[in-house]
C-alpha cells in the first residue's frame, strides 16, 4: 500500500441546530465580512436571511452573490469575486449544495491566488491557501462542504474542470438536517445516488486505504437504510440526518481515494449538456461497476454486503451482480431515470465524451484502465 494523506476540513459539525453555532465559531476566528454564495432559489424562500440574522448577531457583515448556476460556470466564479473585492470581504461562506460550495471555492482560491479559475484544473495548482471558508451545506449528497474537489463548467470549452486542490478545502463545514428538510424529492434522490457513487468510487479506487474502506462502507450501508425514506418523507428528521452523516462519511471516502469512471464521465455529460450531476451519476454508476467486474468482484462483493444482501453463499462475480441489481433497484425505488436516452443523450456525442473522459482527474484512479473504445461502450450501454 502506498503512503496516503488524509485531507478533511479542521472543523465539521453535524446534526440538528449545529448552524447557529457555527456562526459563533466564525465570530470567534475574527471574521468580520463575509460573501455568501448561494443560488436564487435560497435566497427566495428565506434561508440566505435566515444565516444573515445569524452572522449579524454576531456582528459579522455579509454581502450576497445569489447567482450560482446549477452547474457552475467560470463567468459565476468572475461575478462572485468581483463582488468580495468591492466590500473587501475576509471570508466566503457558501449555502446550498455542491454548486454553490463549488462556486465559493473557486471565489476564494482566487481571491487569494488571483490569474482565473482556468489556471487550477488539475491537481493542487495553487500556491496559497484560500480565503477563509465556511460551507453551509443544505443537501445530502455532494460533500463539497467537506472535499478539495472543486468541478466548475468551463462555459467556452463546454467541459467541467476538475480542480483538486488541497488549498480549496473549507475550514469549518456544517450539516445541520434541518436546513434539508425543504428539499424536494428529485433533489433528494440525485444527492442520495451522488454520496453512493462517492462511496462506492472510492471503495473500488485504487488509491483506497483503510480508513477511505471503513468510511465507504459505513455510507453504504447508512444510503441503503435511509435514502427510500428521505425521499418518501422530506419532513422524517432521522433519515435526514443519516443521510447527512453518510454523505460526509462517503465525501471522507472519496476525499482521499479519489473516485473513477462515474465521475470522469457524469462531469462531461453535466459540461455537455447542463444535466444534473447526481442523476448522470446514477445512471452510469451500474454500469461502470459492470466494467469494473473483471479486476474488483470481490470489492463489490463487500460492497452488496454493506447494502444489507446476504452474499455468504456466493462467489466473487455473483456478490458483484448481485451489487449492481441492488444498485439498480435502489435507483428506480427513488425515481431516477432509467437511460442516459430520457436525458436526451445523443450518440454522435460519444467520441467527444469519450475522449474529455479520459483526460478527468477523476478517472485516474479506476481500477482498471480503459481504452476510448470501452468508454464509449459504457456510455451506449448506459443509453
Amino acid at each position: 500500500m502506498a503512503a496516503s494523506t488524509f485531507f478533511i476540513p479542521s472543523v465539521n459539525m453535524i446534526g440538528s441546530g449545529c448552524l447557529e453555532e457555527a456562526a459563533n465559531t466564525m465570530k470567534q476566528q475574527g471574521l468580520g465580512y463575509a460573501l455568501i454564495v448561494t443560488d436564487k432559489v435560497l435566497n427566495n424562500i428565506g434561508v440566505v436571511a435566515q444565516v444573515q440574522q445569524l452572522l449579524a448577531a454576531q456582528q459579522i457583515e455579509s454581502c450576497v452573490y445569489d447567482g450560482t448556476h446549477p452547474n457552475p460556470t467560470t463567468l459565476n466564479v468572475k461575478q462572485g469575486l468581483a463582488l468580495l473585492q468591492e466590500h473587501r470581504c475576509d471570508c466566503v461562506v457558501s449555502l446550498g449544495g455542491g454548486s454553490p460550495h463549488d462556486c465559493a471555492k473557486g471565489i476564494a482560491l482566487l481571491a487569494t491566488n488571483g490569474g482565473d479559475i482556468k489556471d487550477y484544473e488539475g491537481v493542487d495548482r495553487s500556491a496559497k491557501p484560500q480565503l477563509p471558508m465556511i460551507a453551509i451545506n443544505t443537501t445530502a449528497g455532494t460533500a463539497s462542504e467537506m472535499t478539495r474537489f472543486c468541478i466548475i463548467t468551463d462555459e467556452a470549452r463546454h467541459i467541467k474542470m476538475a480542480i483538486v486542490d488541497k488549498h480549496v478545502t473549507p475550514i469549518l463545514s456544517v450539516n445541520d438536517p434541518h436546513l434539508m428538510a425543504g428539499m424536494p424529492k428529485g433533489l433528494t434522490a440525485a444527492t442520495g445516488m451522488d454520496a453512493l457513487t462517492h462511496a462506492i468510487e472510492a471503495y473500488v479506487s485504487s488509491a483506497a486505504n483503510p480508513i477511505t474502506d471503513a468510511c465507504a462502507l459505513k455510507a453504504v450501508t447508512m444510503i441503503t437504510e435511509s435514502l427510500r425514506d428521505a425521499v418518501a418523507d422530506g419532513n422524517n428528521m432521522q433519515a435526514r440526518e443519516n443521510m447527512a452523516y453518510a454523505q460526509f462519511l462517503a465525501g471522507m471516502a472519496f476525499n482521499n481515494a479519489s473516485l473513477g469512471y462515474v465521475h470522469a464521465m457524469a462531469h462531461q455529460l453535466g459540461g455537455f449538456y447542463d444535466l444534473p450531476h447526481g442523476v448522470c451519476n446514477a445512471v452510469l454508476l451500474p454500469h461502470v461497476q459492470e466494467f469494473n467486474t473483471s479486476v474488483c468482484a470481490s470489492r463489490l462483493k463487500d460492497v452488496a454486503a454493506a447494502m444489507g444482501l446476504d452474499v455468504t453463499h456466493l462467489n466473487d462475480q455473483q456478490g458483484a451482480a448481485a451489487c449492481i441489481a441492488a444498485i439498480r433497484l435502489l435507483a428506480q425505488d427513488v425515481g431516477i431515470p432509467a437511460g442516459l436516452r430520457d436525458l436526451k443523450v445523443k450518440e454522435q456525442d460519444f467520441d467527444t465524451l469519450a475522449a474529455n473522459a479520459l483526460k478527468d482527474a477523476c478517472g485516474f484512479t479506476n481500477p482498471i484502465q480503459a481504452t476510448h473504445e470501452q468508454i464509449v461502450a459504457i456510455f451506449r450501454a448506459a443509453m
